[in-house]
């Protein structure tokens, strides 16, 4: 069973398929085979992906055939990180060992 998380209404999905390029959102009509939907998707990533084979989407929102697509479960936008997580990422960086 696949569960993706739709990027545009936030609802996550069960699919007892692989989720197909033409797939749509359930609960907003919203294409689901879409980057933002994806685990790779990272907007600081080289073409916002990382997927190092994966070839170049331009539209991050509209439904693609890219064959490494695999579906976010979280809630949170991939690639994200909460306040906290970035501020202890930039206090790790500029850290002064003496």
């Amino acid at each position: 069973m696949n569960t993706v998380h739709c990027h545009q209404c936030s609802k996550t999905t069960q699919l007892e398929h692989k989720v197909s390029f033409r797939e749509e959102c359930p609960h907003c009509g919203s294409d689901l085979h879409i980057c933002l939907n994806c685990r790779f998707y990272d907007k600081a990533a080289y073409n916002e992906c990382k997927e190092p084979s994966a070839e170049r989407v331009g539209d991050k929102e509209r439904n693609n055939y890219c064959e490494y697509f695999d579906p976010t479960e979280k809630g949170k936008k991939s690639g994200s990180l909460d306040r906290a997580e970035q501020l202890k990422k930039a206090e790790a960086l500029f850290k002064k060992n003496f």
